[in-house]
């Protein structure tokens, strides 16, 4: 995760920053940070909070933005099911994008193993620490940031780029590519609805293409 510190804190610092120039009290931008612990939906509400959004739409909204931890917690599943119910919990807070490229890159066969966990919370302990840090900064510092450095598009790059790197084959691929023509052709609904519109174009063309993709014959010892 040390390579990829960096980049997190500088997201990190974007997002903070944003939340300070946005004229929420300064608690409840710091209980956001420590709690929500996830920039796009940080990001996604913020504009929403500011302007006064019904409470459900930023609901909504953050839910909509965080369908993919959903996914990721399924895929931890067999890793981590031996564990305590409370432990998981734990673990479950700590999410996150990368660590979950890493980890399963480092353990792709869907077992539990002792080095896991260790390995979990390594890699969470280093991103938790190079977001929370420089987020609580650009909060705290956001009035010293010029407007015009731009750190609004620069959050939109450092999004692109995590965006990337969760890009694994065609599907994943094509469903990216809908979600953000989605996006795009929705961009003039209010709320910022545009966003939800493009993760449900996004997850129904994965469902789309996972359920016409071949699959492959099962061994004739595992045929029931």
């Amino acid at each position: 995760m040390v390579g990829t510190a960096i980049g997190i804190a500088a997201w990190g610092l974007i997002t903070g920053v944003a939340m300070g120039k946005s004229g929420l009290p300064l608690p409840l931008m710091a209980l956001m940070s420590l709690l929500v612990f996830a920039g796009s939906a940080q990001l996604a509400v913020l504009p929403l909070m500011v302007h006064g959004a019904p409470a459900w739409v930023v609901w909504a909204t953050a839910l909509c933005v965080n369908l993919r931890f959903m996914i990721f917690s399924a895929a931890w599943r067999p890793y981590f099911i031996v564990h305590p119910w409370h432990l998981r919990l734990r673990l479950a807070y700590f999410t996150a994008d990368l660590n979950y490229v890493l980890f399963m890159r480092r353990f792709p066969v869907p077992r539990p193993a002792p080095e896991q966990l260790p390995y979990f919370w390594g890699g969470v302990a280093c991103n938790w620490t190079a977001w929370q840090v420089p987020a609580m900064a650009g909060i705290f510092l956001a009035d010293a940031v010029p407007v015009h450095w731009g750190f609004g598009f620069a959050g939109t790059l450092a999004l692109l780029g995590v965006g990337a790197s969760l890009i694994t084959g065609r599907g994943t691929a094509v469903a990216g590519g809908v979600a953000a023509c989605a996006a795009v052709a929705a961009f003039a609904l209010p709320y910022k609805l545009n966003i939800v519109v493009a993760i449900a174009a996004a997850v129904a063309m994965g469902l789309l293409i996972d359920h016409t993709r071949p699959r492959a014959p099962l061994p004739l010892d595992d045929r029931t």
